[in-house]
């Protein structure tokens, strides 16, 4: 069987919170902005293409970065661009850890994880599924049912990561109108000898070594060169399951000239899984009552195994001219490749004899074996030029550029059910079962290819000195061909946004644009859902501090769809995918905010926090599996005292959840739930000397017990207490 949908139902109305929470926010940004003014003079960064050597030793220590093209590829300060913007840096994901995407994503506001098993997971915003992942601004399509690793991948590689909430047509064209992510990679922007080379240990077993070097490939230093390279082993609490990581990354930066400048660069990285558990542990006993296994119980076989491995050749080219406009040019060539074998089991038990009872109505399986294997294949290269101009007395920024996209994915699959009768009694089950007798692996229904040419146009027009407008388009021709049909659409997805500046560092803000997402979604005929259409508005104020090295912002957001995929919870029996059907009138609509960056120049911190309602047209909650509310506060203070010691922590929130699912034999409904829980996290480190640093993690401080996927009638829970040492040489 293909890889099993997460299935979804909602019913209920969802609690009205956003007010309270957009008073609290605007205290909390009010009291750290008086307390950045009383502590500090400078306010806001005038952006400039050239940051001198104190501006770079402080990007290099902060959590906010002060200039970034999130959002509408000019080059801004987070309060220029009118959209909730997160960013996390380097010295964050430093700090907490976060050595993959999944880590990042996971403590960062407004963004929540949805589990289907320990190797995949669905990041949503504002109630809708994030679907484009970007490398360098360029983007890649992501299918949830064929995970091919895209949040396992390893941050050691990365400067940053960028994530702007709310539709992004502008930068990706089709999309969900949830969030971007961009991960931004490190570059060889150092004349002399210099890297660090690091080694961990952890819970289960986890060992980790990575080695990051940077030389002058010259003697004038206008060629240089990087290599990052990894290796990482683990276990897991989940017993039987362990995964090997191994990962390389080369680049080379030259300088052609004084204004041009050449990119050239390699990565590899390779994920390994032995006996993962696919889809969870089952929730329920046919009487109702939970099954209450414990937390590292396993489903997998000694034969499973889930294996991805990632490709990418990239180039980069940057022209500046002398009037402030430069050009870029990006191209990269992708290959990722999926190899698994594995077991899930599905269904209800009986408490005393441990038979199985099915899902669905008619369809007598209590699990089954999947043989899959794919391959995802990106061609794009992505042109644009940016710059300022003036009209009528005043100087203006444009931005014009040009996209091609060519992503073709190919998915082959085998598979058996399980009955009820060949596994036996459940309360004996060990994860001893034989593997299947595979038939050949055929074409997968979802299996595509996918084309993309976009224009797009932004313009930031000065009305005032403290009044900006931004209004910008993009044209996009999507085709679509898989085994059974082709479509093609031309969409024209409009942009507008306008800031004022209204005091100082304040600024108020609105934006909107429209939304266009093609679906992999099939109805119960098995044709593919029509594309997703609707509108997003969103407003807010925001502010900046000590010369943007902290910024404030507090939105709120409503969105409009019509023809959003939701599942019935029915499976089509002839090609094990789930039926999915067109929902009208979804509304998501609430508030966010977030604090991020120096408070002072020993305090670092990231505070933000969502609240928000998603419902369809009958008012009934959409997506229920998602918590409606949530918080994330991570911060580090170096002891002034004594500077070799930094300590710091963080916690993050979030309400309850609750997912509908069919019952035994399809048979009436059963309702999953997760209360809301909170989790708190450690760390210190200590500088023994200017070279070398010490440093102890510990996640999940009071070891909390939670489920990370309420949507099926699988159990995925989350790591419990788990510690990390470390040590780093830099030179």
């Amino acid at each position: 069987m293909s890889f099993e949908d997460l299935r979804v139902r909602k019913p209920g109305n969802a609690p009205q919170r956003a007010l309270r929470l957009s008073l609290l926010a605007m205290m909390v940004a009010s009291g750290i902005a008086q307390a950045a003014e009383t502590t500090n003079t400078e306010q806001t960064l005038n952006v400039d293409a050239s940051a001198n050597a104190d501006q770079q030793q402080q990007a290099a220590q902060d959590y906010s970065v002060p200039v970034t093209r999130a959002g509408t590829k000019m080059a801004l300060t987070a309060r220029d661009i009118p959209q909730s913007v997160s960013i996390v840096s380097k010295q964050r994901m430093e700090d907490q850890q976060l050595q993959s995407l999944n880590d990042v994503l996971a403590n960062t506001t407004g963004i929540h994880g949805v589990s289907g098993d320990m190797d995949r997971t669905n990041y949503y915003s504002r109630g809708f599924l994030i679907d484009n992942y970007m490398t360098d601004g360029i983007p890649t399509a992501f299918a949830s049912r064929w995970n091919l690793g895209d949040a396992q991948s390893d941050m050691a590689l990365y400067e940053r990561v960028e994530v702007v909430r709310g539709a992004t047509g502008l930068l990706t064209g089709p999309g969900n109108p949830s969030a971007s992510i961009n991960m931004v990679r490190k570059h060889a922007d150092s004349k002399e000898f210099t890297g660090s080379v690091s080694a961990s240990y952890g819970s289960w077993n986890k060992q980790r070594y990575v080695a990051d070097l940077s030389a002058p490939l010259s003697a004038e230093g206008n060629v240089r060169g990087r290599l990052v390279a990894g290796y990482e082993d683990r276990n897991s609490f989940i017993e039987r399951y362990g995964a090997d990581k191994k990962f390389v990354y080369g680049v080379v930066d030259a300088d052609l000239t004084d204004s041009t400048k050449l990119s050239v660069g390699y990565e590899f990285s390779q994920v390994n899984t032995d006996s993962p558990m696919w889809g969870g542990s089952p929730r329920w006993y046919t009487d109702g009552s939970q099954t209450k296994l414990r937390r590292g119980y396993n489903t997998a076989p000694d034969w499973a195994y889930n294996n991805k491995e990632n490709k990418k050749v990239f180039v980069n080219l940057q022209q500046n001219f002398d009037n402030g406009w430069n050009i870029t040019l990006n191209g990269t060539h992708n290959e990722m490749f999926l190899d698994s074998k594995q077991l899930y089991i599905d269904g209800f038990f009986d408490k005393t004899t441990g038979a199985g009872s099915s899902s669905y109505a008619g369809y007598p399986v209590i699990g089954g074996t999947g043989y899959n294997t794919g391959k995802r294949k990106v061609d794009a290269v992505d042109a644009f030029a940016s710059g300022p101009y003036e009209l009528l007395g005043r100087q203006h920024e444009l931005m014009i550029g040009v996209n091609y996209s060519r992503q073709d994915n190919k998915y082959y699959s085998s598979w058996e059910n399980i009955s009820s009768e060949e596994l036996g009694n459940f309360n004996n089950y060990n994860g001893d079962f034989p593997e299947s007798n595979w038939d050949p692996r055929e074409p997968a229904s979802d299996t595509q290819l996918v084309r993309q040419k976009s224009a797009y146009l932004a313009t930031r027009i000065s009305l005032a000195d403290p009044l900006h407008v931004i209004l910008g388009a993009r044209y996009t021709n999507w085709n679509r061909q898989t085994l059974s049909e082709e479509m093609e659409k031309n969409n024209i997805t409009p942009y507008g946004g306008v800031i004022w500046d209204f005091y100082d560092n304040w600024s108020a803000y609105a934006s909107y644009t429209s939304v266009f997402q093609p679906q992999d979604f099939q109805d119960a005929s098995g044709a593919f859902l029509a594309p997703v259409i609707g509108k997003n508005y969103e407003a807010g104020v925001k502010s900046d501090w000590f010369n943007s090295r902290l910024t404030t912002s507090v939105s709120v957001f409503r969105t409009e769809l019509d023809n959003v995929g939701e599942a019935t919870g029915e499976t089509n029996p002839e090609t094990g995918n789930a039926i999915y059907v067109g929902k009208k009138g979804v509304v998501s609509r609430g508030v966010e905010f977030e604090v991020n960056g120096a408070v002072t120049d020993n305090w670092q911190m990231t505070f933000g926090g969502t609240s928000y309602v998603a419902e369809d047209a009958n008012g009934d909650r959409y997506n229920s599996n998602l918590p409606r509310t949530s918080f994330n506060l991570f911060t580090s203070y170096r002891l002034p005292m004594l500077d070799q010691l930094t300590l710091g922590g963080g916690v993050t929130w979030q309400s309850k959840t609750y997912g509908d699912i069919g019952g035994p034999d399809g048979e009436g409904t059963w309702r999953a739930r997760q209360g809301s829980y909170s989790v708190v996290d450690l760390f210190a480190r200590y500088d023994v000397t200017k070279n070398v640093s010490l440093q102890a993690n510990i996640n999940n401080l009071f070891d909390k017990e939670y489920d990370t996927n309420v949507s099926n009638g699988g159990i995925v829970y989350g790591e419990p207490r788990n510690f990390s040492v470390s040590a780093t040489y830099r030179f």
